[in-house]
Formats: C-alpha cells, structure tokens, sequence
C-alpha cells in the first residue's frame, strides 16, 4: 500500500530543486543559446523557491499552497 500524500515532504522537494537549479554548472554553450540556458535556470530556481517557501495543506482532498510574494517587512498579518 502506498503512503498518504504528505504536502510538507512535496514542498520540501521544492526547496531541494532550487538548491540543486543554484549548484548547476553551466555546460559548454556560447551566444545566445547561453543566455537561454541561464534565463531558464533563472526562472527554474524562481519557481521551485517560491513553492518551496509555500504553506501547503491538504483539506478534503483539495491541495491549498500559501505564497506570500508581498514584501519583506510588508507580511505583518
């Protein structure tokens, strides 16, 4: 039997796939292949961060993840 659907150990992965986006190397590519190579580390570590800094729940089979993209200082609740 498979184990239940744990949000926090998702998120946690999340966070692990940033790191791993921030520690890649750069292969071998000039011009501008280069840069596409780079923008898309950039966005990849951008959007596994955010959802790795999420609050994740799971109510009722409905998966709810928590993002507070406002700025720092500004998330007083």
């Amino acid at each position: 039997m498979s184990e239940p659907f744990d949000p926090n150990e998702m998120v946690l992965r999340f966070r692990e796939r940033a790191e791993a986006v921030r520690r890649r190397g750069v292969p071998p590519v000039e011009g501008p292949e280069r840069q596409l190579f780079l923008e898309a580390a950039r966005l990849d570590f951008q959007d596994y961060a955010m959802l790795g800094d999420a609050v994740a729940t799971l109510e009722d089979g409905i998966l709810r993840l928590e993002i507070d993209l406002r700025p720092q200082g500004d998330n007083q609740d």
